[in-house]
């Protein structure tokens, strides 16, 4: 059995975080968690191993930076995707280019 792909998805409207987690969990090749503040995101990030960090829209600047600062120090190499809606083609699109 193929270990999952384990995404983080950041995003602060809850309606579209939603969305974006039942999509990324649509897919048999992945499995997301939501986190809809930058505490929850870090809380989560360093609870569990992931694969990719997506951000999506409605963090501060700093907060993106502080988020991405956290992310580096636990595991250099996640990629983070930042994707700000555009449809499901794209997100799957950004994930894999993301993971190669």
């Amino acid at each position: 059995i193929m270990k999952k792909t384990e995404v983080l998805v950041v995003c602060t409207h809850q309606e579209i975080l939603n969305t974006v987690v039942r999509l990324v969990n649509s897919n048999t090749e992945m499995s997301a968690i939501g986190a809809n503040t930058l505490e929850q995101a870090i809380t989560t990030f360093r609870s569990a191993n992931f694969d990719l960090v997506l951000v999506g829209a409605g963090l501060e600047k700093a907060e993106e930076t502080e988020l991405e600062h956290v992310i580096r120090k636990v595991n250099r190499k996640i990629p983070i995707v930042f994707h700000y809606g555009g449809g499901s083609g794209l997100l799957f699109t950004e994930i894999y280019e993301a993971l190669k």
